[in-house]
């Protein structure tokens, strides 16, 4: 899977080189503002690299999945860290689809049967 996975994530990288031929400005722009985000700030950039990970985890993204287990890796988080990101993407993606299903899911039914 490592070796797909990196190839993926070159395809990727390769896809926004090809952008930037025809929007170079969105790119620079793009990567100019995600750079700045990940820098060092309030919150550790490995902090940042482990919160972007329970987002792509959430958003189901594999690209962005696996580009920030390396990252998080590389910032110094450490294996325990980055399962506890998995842990809490889960508990949110599982209190996600409860709330849903506590509020509108019910709602309809009880619109539906009225």
């Amino acid at each position: 899977m490592n070796k797909l996975m990196d190839e993926k994530v070159d395809a990727y990288r390769i896809g926004v080189g090809h952008m930037k031929e025809t929007l170079p400005n969105v790119v620079d722009t793009y990567h100019n503002f995600t750079t700045q985000c990940f820098e060092e700030n309030a919150v550790s950039a490995k902090n940042k690299q482990l919160i972007a990970l329970g987002i792509a985890l959430f958003a189901n993204n594999e690209i962005c999945t696996y580009y920030h287990v390396g990252e998080a890796l590389s910032q110094g988080a450490s294996p325990s860290e980055i399962m506890d990101a998995v842990a809490v993407a889960a508990a949110v993606g599982g209190g996600h689809a409860l709330s849903q299903g506590v509020t509108r899911v019910q709602q309809a039914i009880a619109e539906k049967l009225q």
